[in-house]
């Protein structure tokens, strides 16, 4: 077995994008930091920082003007065949494909299909919510699954390894083999507080399901609705992607060994873990700012983007997390986990201006952390919330 090879001493780091973009990467890349206030002695190199936490592999996009200006990759996306990292490989998103289904589901509430604010049981049709005291006193609505105010179980999944059976979308709900999840529930009252779950976005899957008359897969309607329009070309929901024709990173463990097979699968496609670029996810990122400022675009109307990103609860809209700094420094968020990977997109609508981060190393939030430092720091951002 190969071992951990340090970054320090190999030379892959890849970028697309020129012009003005261009002149911000050296300083972002050099300029890591772990306060806020780092001197120029403190001030930490992408590379080194990425060997400290044996993280591979390191994939941004930045936003600009509602553009992709910039986007580079450096390191391996595999430490044991020591491929490289460039923008087009495809990494795991965690849950900030939650953003993603979100915005299904609101198209199908313009078009009229979903009402937010009406019991979800009303569209389930393979599948209800086991009622209880809970559910019978505020039934839970699609408003309160996309804020993650339905009291709803489940924060989080634990994936299936290479080789192991995937239950289906009712299994997993119901909390049954080869399921390895317990089933999801309602264990408080709906509407009285913030909770996140994972749980929920499944439920939304299965309503998105019932209500297209299953007439495609959830990746078909995904492909559809939200990647064709928004041209992302490279990304997938599909959980097994074809690596002969495509660029694939591999998950690593804290460590730097690879994941046992490369990755994990997640069946649980209503959570939001599907297969892209930060390139792909910058252009997803940059049509909801768009519907936002009230810009054509492809995916919904402004609206619906002013619902979605609309605090539903504390720090929470549909989908996304939100944070405001003052004056045109709102912005929408979101964090994502799971084996072998880490990934970050913030994005500031009234600026036009977002980041997204993508790493395939279990240690990759700390580093993402310091990144993210830098590139505010750079682009004259504040703090939020989100660090």
């Amino acid at each position: 077995m190969k071992k951990y090879i340090p970054l320090s001493i190999i030379i892959l780091a890849i970028v697309y994008g020129c012009g003005p973009g261009t002149n911000h990467i050296t300083k972002i890349e050099n300029g890591l930091r772990s306060e806020w206030r780092a001197s120029g002695a403190n001030k930490m190199n992408i590379l080194e920082r990425m060997d400290h936490y044996r993280v591979p592999g390191v994939s941004i996009a930045m936003i600009n003007e509602n553009r992709l200006e910039w986007a580079k990759a450096y390191g391996l996306a595999n430490n044991f065949t020591e491929d490289s990292v460039t923008p087009r490989t495809l990494f795991q998103s965690g849950s900030i494909g939650k953003a993603v289904v979100t915005t299904v589901a609101l198209q199908l509430v313009e078009q009229g299909i979903f009402s937010l604010d009406t019991p979800v049981n009303q569209y389930l049709k393979s599948w209800q919510i086991p009622e209880n005291s809970f559910t019978r006193r505020t039934p839970v609505t699609l408003r309160q699954l996309l804020s993650h105010t339905g009291g709803v179980t489940l924060p989080g999944v634990i994936g299936y390894q290479y080789g192991e059976p995937l239950p289906d979308l009712i299994q997993i709900l119901n909390g049954v083999p080869p399921a390895n999840t317990p089933p999801v529930l309602v264990d408080r009252v709906p509407g009285t507080a913030f909770r996140y779950s994972s749980g929920g976005f499944m439920i939304v899957q299965q309503m998105i399901m019932d209500q297209t008359g299953n007439r495609s897969t959830f990746p078909e309607i995904i492909e559809k609705n939200v990647f064709q329009p928004a041209q992302m070309t490279s990304s997938t929901f599909e959980f097994t992607p074809d690596t002969s024709k495509i660029e694939v990173a591999a998950g690593h463990r804290a460590t730097g060994k690879k994941v046992e097979g490369s990755w994990y699968r997640y069946p649980e496609m209503g959570m939001g873990v599907f297969w892209t670029t930060p390139s792909d996810m910058a252009s997803f990122m940059i049509q909801i700012m768009k519907a936002y400022q009230g810009l054509p675009n492809q995916l919904m109307s402004e609206k619906s983007a002013r619902i979605m990103l609309d605090y539903q609860a504390p720090d929470q809209g549909l989908g996304l997390k939100l944070g405001d700094d003052g004056k045109d420094r709102f912005y929408f968020y979101h964090r994502g986990a799971v084996e072998g990977f880490q990934t970050f997109m913030v994005a500031y609508p009234l600026k036009g201006q977002g980041a997204v981060i993508m790493t395939n190393g279990d240690n990759g939030w700390p580093l993402i952390q310091e990144i993210i430092k830098s590139i505010s720091v750079e682009y004259k951002w504040v703090r939020g919330i989100y660090l």
